[in-house]
């Protein structure tokens, strides 16, 4: 078996240097729990950017998807499948949009919805060809192709991987003042925003900023569009983000958790008007909407239906950001904390280039809990939604006995 120093050698000799990860190699999960290769076990605090949400390696999960490879794995959309109406109707009756389009990644999502509004826009909303803008929110995270990362303002994102796409008009998060006034502006096709900002740092909006901006949206005449990769399939509490506010989206796009991370699975949902702008050749994917993504994502969405997870994030979620508000009482160290369900994080009193969240987070790591720090100072955690009460508590006394003891090493 190889060893983690070996593992780690191996990526960083063959491997391009894109991603900063911790020192740990993981090779193994089940649950909420991932292990090394020498065994040592740690509780699982990013969920693969909540891809996870079922847990590592459901077995109702794994056995879809063994089952399912040994049928057919690909036939590409030359042809039709037993498995792609099946997965269209569960979608259409789990979140009641008339069509989906189903893709491979969020980032692929992201594009599919871009393309789609701008489609809808000339053909629907009659705007000036080739001048149609969408609007996005400051400190939003879509993904790293050329065209998302075109209205991104994170500089690491950006730097030295121009010309830039146009076609965006960024304004701050959270501002319906600001988004009122971007969607006076000619030739707008639509808004697209993650309901909470995840790796901005789990910034969450004001109450009603999103039903508001889905208002502002109709009563202009722009579609409304969610970047629910992250914040839907239960993460948040609700099956979607925007259902705790009774919100409709023109537009949802879901990824990560859709296959519970067994399978690259995204899709994008809308109504009858906004999808049939679409016809045969304009738009597609060789492994989209293939046999074996639709089999493990329905599997995927009915163990978040019969497990409850939905209300087993809110539940906990709750009890999460008490014992955290708690922590913030007790020491200088933690300024912060937000979330919704079990998507949280803390913020470290710490400059954004400092180290500290990284430091922290190598401690949580020797004491058993994997978490990462993102933007400097903010340490995001969101476990798997399997996790019972009693886990959530041995965690919560994981990252209580870190920050005491980074205090202590620190002064």
């Amino acid at each position: 078996m190889i060893s983690t120093p070996q593992a780690i050698e191996l990526e960083q000799y063959y491997g391009a240097h894109n991603y900063h990860p911790l020192p740990v190699v993981l090779s193994k999960g089940k649950g909420v729990h991932v292990w090394d290769p020498e065994g040592n076990k740690y509780y699982d605090f990013l969920s693969a950017y909540s891809a996870v949400n079922q847990g590592h390696c459901h077995p109702r999960i794994v056995e879809t998807l063994k089952n399912q490879a040994e049928k057919l794995t690909l036939v590409s959309r030359a042809f039709h499948s037993d498995q792609l109406g099946r997965y269209e109707k569960y979608m259409h009756d789990l979140f009641g949009y008339d069509k989906l389009l189903p893709m491979n990644t969020g980032a692929e999502g992201v594009e599919t919805a871009i393309k789609l509004c701008r489609k809808w826009s000339y053909e629907k909303q009659n705007l000036t060809p080739e001048q149609a803008t969408i609007i996005v929110a400051k400190g939003n995270f879509h993904g790293r192709t050329t065209s998302i990362i075109s209205f991104s303002n994170d500089p690491v994102a950006r730097k030295n991987f121009g010309p830039y796409t146009p076609g965006f008009v960024s304004v701050p998060y959270n501002d319906l003042e600001a988004l009122e006034q971007a969607l006076q502006e000619k030739n707008v096709a639509g808004f697209m925003v993650e309901p909470i900002q995840g790796e901005a740092g789990v910034v969450v909006p004001d109450d009603g900023y999103l039903k508001r901006a889905a208002e502002l949206c109709e009563k202009y005449d722009t579609l409304f569009i969610a970047d629910e990769i992250q914040t839907g399939i239960a993460r948040t509490g609700k099956m979607l983000c925007v259902d705790h506010e009774n919100v409709h989206p023109d537009i949802v796009i879901l990824g990560k958790a859709l296959s519970g991370g067994a399978y690259p699975v995204s899709a994008v949902l809308a109504d009858d008007p906004v999808m049939e702008c679409l016809r045969p050749g304009e738009h597609g994917s060789t492994y989209g909407g293939n046999p074996l993504s639709c089999a493990v994502a329905m599997e995927a969405l009915q163990v978040i239906e019969d497990e409850k997870l939905a209300e087993n994030a809110e539940q906990l979620g709750a009890i999460f950001r008490e014992e955290m508000n708690k922590l913030v009482e007790q020491s200088d160290l933690v300024t912060l904390v937000r979330g919704k369900g079990l998507l949280n994080a803390i913020v470290i009193n710490d400059s954004e280039d400092s180290d500290t969240a990284w430091n922290i987070c190598l401690q949580l790591k020797e004491n058993g809990l994997l978490a990462k720090p993102t933007h400097g100072n903010i340490i995001r955690f969101a476990p798997p939604l399997v996790m019972t009460e009693e886990q959530l508590y041995n965690c919560i006394k994981i990252i209580k006995k870190t920050i005491e003891q980074y205090e202590k090493t620190a002064v």
